[in-house]
């Protein structure tokens, strides 16, 4: 295994669970190892990048912000997977609602993340990579979900590197099926694929701006308590 702590990483070799829970925002991460994890310890705090390992319902989990973007994402899950032994990667975030039948605080698991990225040309494809979820874990997210009474809805997200786009991306991605937008889930799904592992993105819908909707930035890192407990026992299937 390569060398432990890294740049971005104070955690030493074996402070993470083989299962992670990574929200964009640090404070969420915070937010989740004190709500929901048994004995909870900060492994890392790199640039303010927190990082928790405890266990839910005996099984080891850690969970770890990512930050904003592909760039963010595919360093600290680009490390996790190669420099730190996980294996599977849920990215617990928010998202900004496309398709008609949403709403605020629905939960929505990316089968697969369209992209305007470039992320991919690192790999050196003769193509178009298509970054998809690792089934099982979408399967057994959408069991959990069943199980727990949450409606979920399951397909097309967008990645893009663009937040303020005057509404293009979703003129251009809706009529295309592509139920939401976020920043992420393509970069991690394409680190997965490369390194062999395993990964899925959950998502609320925390904004839809075609319709004026949106969560205030307080109840961001509350609100999404459903999500969270269905990636949580979808943990469990790991």
């Amino acid at each position: 295994m390569p060398k432990t702590p890294t740049p971005h990483n104070a955690a030493l070799e074996g402070d993470f669970a083989p299962v992670v829970l990574m929200p964009g925002d640090p404070l969420r991460a915070k937010y989740i190892a004190e709500t929901y994890l048994d004995d909870a310890r900060q492994v890392t705090g790199v640039r303010g990048m927190l990082g928790f390992t405890g266990s839910y319902q005996g099984k080891p989990v850690s969970v770890m912000g990512h930050g904003m973007g592909m760039p963010s994402i595919g360093i600290y899950s680009y490390e996790l997977y190669h420099n730190y032994g996980v294996e599977t990667i849920i990215r617990v975030g928010s998202a900004g609602g496309y398709a008609d039948d949403l709403e605020l605080r629905d939960v929505v698991a990316a089968q697969g993340a369209c992209t305007d990225s470039n992320y991919a040309n690192q790999f050196g494809l003769p193509g178009t990579f298509a970054p998809i979820a690792d089934f099982e874990l979408l399967s057994a997210a959408v069991a959990a979900a069943k199980r727990q009474g949450v409606k979920i809805r399951v397909g097309n997200v967008l990645s893009s590197d663009v937040f303020y786009d005057g509404g293009a991306n979703e003129r251009a991605w809706k009529p295309m099926g592509v139920l939401a937008t976020e920043m992420e889930a393509a970069a991690l799904y394409m680190n997965a694929a490369a390194a062999g592992k395993r990964a899925l993105c959950l998502l609320t819908i925390s904004d839809i701006p075609s319709r004026g909707l949106g969560l205030p930035a307080e109840e961001r890192q509350t609100s999404f308590n459903q999500m969270l407990e269905v990636a949580l026992e979808t943990a469990l299937s790991c």
